[in-house]
């Protein structure tokens, strides 16, 4: 009599590393709703009966005073002008550091000459430089973006800079060997091992391109959210103050967000490869 043999299905590994990822995923997430709950039911009720609501306002203030700005337009209007500042900062500082980065890490020589120069001007203290830009740029759009792009610009320009030195040598002269250009080289080798330093920079950069908008918004302006805070405090408006830094931290985090999204999508073989 033959005896059927059971063959049990393979295990699905593919499907239960992505339900467990998912389930992972979803546990960081409701910690990180817990702790915003938690800490905001605490702050909500050690307002008015511990600290006074002077010093520390409440997450109900600081939500009424957001509909209040929503309502008349104002915060919108104002956060349009700080996002324009930084995002232009952003992308002119990020492009120069890049660009003076890769050349000087490419140029030894040049690099040696030009050291003291840049770590003179990379010890300065950029939010200094505010009243400066200022007077120089005027008011307006252009002394925030100036500034925005100076901070920026020395935070990629190291992480460019110290990257381009540490691409190994072996595969430079490799490449040489095999008759590439110095373009080639460039494209195959340095560029794609440069980039996670990039990226580094960028991000790292992001929340001081929204300082150095904000500090210029605050020294002189009538608009963004700079300007919100510094108006606010003047009114000794806590709420207010808060509330401009609640919507401070949200575009930080998009931003920040955005550029995490990206690294994942550019280095995507980098963690492919591993």
């Amino acid at each position: 009599m033959d005896t059927a043999i059971a063959v049990k299905p393979a295990p699905r590994i593919g499907h239960d590393v992505v339900a467990s990822a998912r389930a992972e995923w979803f546990a960081i997430v409701a910690w990180r709703v817990g702790i915003v709950v938690v800490g905001l039911s605490l702050w909500e009720a050690v307002s008015g009966t511990l600290v006074k609501p002077f010093w520390i306002s409440s997450p109900s203030a600081i939500w009424a005073q957001l509909l209040a700005w929503y309502d008349s337009g104002d915060l919108w209007m104002h956060i349009e002008v700080t996002m324009t500042e930084t995002v232009l900062g952003f992308v002119f500082g990020a492009l120069s550091g890049i660009g003076v980065g890769l050349t000087l890490g490419l140029n030894k020589r040049l690099a040696a000459v030009l050291d003291p120069f840049i770590i003179a001007f990379y010890s300065l203290p950029k939010i200094a430089l505010a009243p400066l830009f200022i007077l120089w740029f005027g008011v307006g759009l252009l002394s925030k973006v100036v500034l925005a792009t100076f901070v920026v610009f020395f935070l990629v320009f190291y992480n460019t800079y110290a990257g381009t030195l540490a691409v190994e040598q072996e595969l430079v002269d490799v490449l040489r060997l095999m008759g590439a250009t110095r373009w080639q080289i460039v494209r195959k080798a340095i560029l794609p091992s440069v980039l996670l330093w990039i990226f580094t920079g960028m991000k790292i950069s992001v929340p001081y391109a929204l300082i150095g908008a904000v500090v210029g918004e605050m020294m002189a302006s009538n608009r963004g959210l700079g300007y919100l805070i510094q108006a606010s405090a003047g009114q000794y408006d806590t709420a207010g103050v808060f509330a401009a830094l609640f919507v401070l931290t949200i575009i930080a985090t998009g931003l920040h967000e955005i550029l995490k999204q990206s690294e994942k999508s550019v280095l995507r073989w980098k963690e492919d490869s591993v």
